[in-house]
């Protein structure tokens, strides 16, 4: 059971970028999935999540800009991030709930994916 994001670079302050990633590996579909980010010297902070029938949670921050959505049939997520902002910059990390076969457990991360903005 694992997930694989992709995605990420380097992108002007306004810019646009879009980063997925998908579960493979459960027997069924990720219950909840999400979007987490780290910026050097600080804590990973969430920045959205989504249910399986499409319900969004986003950070203050990131309301207005960011849209997170998911393709169930691949059982795959994506974060839409918009308006690009300097203090976006992180490593951002997806997280999904997955069955592993014996209990869905949340403590399934992506390897992270570099987000850099640029002024």
């Amino acid at each position: 059971v694992q997930l694989q994001a992709s995605g990420g670079g380097l992108v002007q302050s306004g810019g646009s970028l879009r980063i997925s990633c998908a579960a493979s590996g459960s027997m069924f579909n990720a219950n909840v999935m999400g979007w987490y980010r780290q910026a050097p010297g600080k804590k990973r902070e969430l920045v959205a999540t989504i249910t399986t029938a499409g319900n969004a949670n986003y950070a203050d921050s990131v309301k207005g800009r960011f849209t997170i959505s998911r393709d169930n049939a691949k059982n795959t997520v994506y974060l839409q991030m918009n308006s690009l902002k300097l203090e976006d910059t992180a490593v951002y990390y997806c997280n999904a709930e997955l069955w592993n076969g014996d209990r869905w457990s949340s403590d399934y991360w992506g390897q992270g994916t570099q987000v850099t903005v640029s002024s």
